[in-house]
């Protein structure tokens, strides 16, 4: 853990104000795993450091206003970027528009990396990292969030935390048969506990996708996926997949 006299002052004051709270609930969660804890913390002030200044002035007018999200004041607008304008770019340029409908919050739907014809609309998501080619790049992304900033416009990306699709890394290997990843989600070696969790745990798509769990047949075993079968539950009890998806959030 990188030692508190290096961080920024900044951070420090931030961190040590919520430290007794954060660590508590940390290791109320994680049985008092330190080493797990250690790591979130030195996340998060790499996530400070390489956060752009223009982003860290917004985090400071926000902390003179903490309640700036439950203002009477705020106007929203939710949109799919291709259905909107085809791009990111093509959404930068009708800001125009955004800004004359009266908008200071602006929702978008799931852009990231998602295979085709497996991607639940944005939700199955292959990389974090990376925004679907055929919508722009995270550069766009920035430029976009960046042009709305200049004019007060708040942006939210619809962040899918609760599963991956079957073809993010993790869950490649997973299906390798590394089991550092298949304890990233919820494998079984039978479909003992699968098919005893059936019989009381409500479906989502019980038309489309019956079922909660799906067989994987190259890992030779029953994995958790209460969406669709190409969507595989995260198993947030391993904090490790806590701390990465945390990372990849921010």
């Amino acid at each position: 853990m990188m030692e508190r006299e290096h961080w920024a002052q900044e951070f420090t004051r931030r961190y040590v104000l919520r430290e007794d709270e954060l660590k508590w609930l940390y290791c109320e969660l994680y049985h008092n795993d330190m080493k797990a804890y250690r790591y979130f913390v030195d996340m998060l002030y790499r996530a400070y450091e390489a956060r752009p200044e223009s982003l860290k002035n917004m985090d400071r007018a926000r902390e003179e206003y903490p309640e700036w999200y439950r203002g009477h004041d705020l106007v929203g607008m939710l949109m799919y970027v291709n259905a909107f304008a085809g791009t990111l770019k093509g959404v930068q340029k009708k800001i125009d528009y955004i800004t004359d409908c009266g908008v200071n919050y602006l929702h978008l739907m799931p852009l990231l990396e998602s295979p085709k014809g497996r991607s639940d609309g944005g939700y199955a998501v292959s990389d974090f990292r990376k925004v679907q080619p055929e919508l722009g790049t995270m550069d766009d992304l920035f430029a976009l969030a960046e042009a709305c900033h200049e004019r007060g416009i708040a942006v939210c990306l619809d962040f899918v935390m609760n599963h991956t699709s079957e073809d993010h890394e993790w869950a490649r290997r997973a299906r390798a048969g590394d089991k550092e990843y298949q304890d990233r989600y919820f494998f079984y070696d039978n479909w003992e506990i699968p098919n005893a969790y059936e019989q009381t745990v409500p479906q989502v798509f019980p038309t489309t996708a019956p079922g909660n769990f799906t067989w994987c047949e190259e890992a030779k075993k029953v994995v958790m996926t209460t969406f669709y079968p190409y969507q595989w539950d995260l198993n947030y009890a391993n904090p490790t997949v806590f701390n990465d998806m945390t990372d990849n959030m921010l």
